[in-house]
């Protein structure tokens, strides 16, 4: 099946003011996720845009983090999100993986940087629990809940396109724009909030 690249313009709202614009990302120097959702105050999540930017294993890395590059400004140039995103870098066996994705973080970071946007770092397991409620959930669960939140027939493709939008959902949540225990919120965002205020009490 072909990767999901889709745009929508969000229909006109009285919340403009309240709206908050959020490109997530899930880097890879082969697969970049992009996803921009709006967060209208504490009521919902829409999507604006998804894709996965793709760069050629047989290039140079160089001209791979350029190409990736591009994406990225386009997408941040297109749709000026007021917040950007991104997974975290963790630790792996796979040292190609983790320098690959580290490479497309400082990219982001970057260009984020350049235009004055904050930038959110969230661990995969911050982002299960966000979406799904269970910080191991697999990747087929994170996508079926990502279709389900932002009323899609399935779930973008590939995994890193669902992934990143899943990152902007979370920042969407954690960041306030639907406080948990609004009429808002989710069972999964209720249960992700819970198990937080419990781990700052074991803490």
């Amino acid at each position: 099946m072909p990767p999901t690249r889709c745009s929508r313009r969000p229909p006109p709202s009285d919340d403009r003011l309240t709206r908050v614009r959020i490109l997530g990302v899930d880097p890879g120097l082969t697969r970049c996720g992009l996803g921009v959702i709006d967060a209208s105050g504490a009521r919902k999540v829409s999507l604006v845009h998804v894709s996965a930017a793709t760069s050629p294993a047989a290039d140079e890395t160089p001209a791979r983090i350029a190409l990736l590059a591009d994406a990225v400004e386009s997408v941040l140039d297109e749709h000026r999100p007021d917040a950007v995103a991104l997974e975290r870098v963790f630790a792996q066996h796979n040292v190609r993986t983790v320098m690959g994705t580290a490479q497309i973080s400082g990219v982001v970071m970057l260009a984020a940087q350049r235009r004055g946007l904050p930038v959110a770092l969230y661990t995969p397991s911050e982002v299960k629990a966000a979406v799904t409620g269970d910080g191991r959930a697999a990747k087929a669960q994170v996508g079926y809940m990502v279709a389900r939140v932002l009323g899609l027939a399935e779930a973008p493709r590939p995994a890193d396109a669902a992934d990143a939008l899943a990152i902007a959902i979370t920042h969407a949540w954690r960041g306030g724009a639907a406080p948990a225990g609004s009429a808002a919120t989710t069972a999964a965002q209720r249960r992700w909030a819970e198990a937080e205020r419990a781990a700052r009490k074991r803490g």
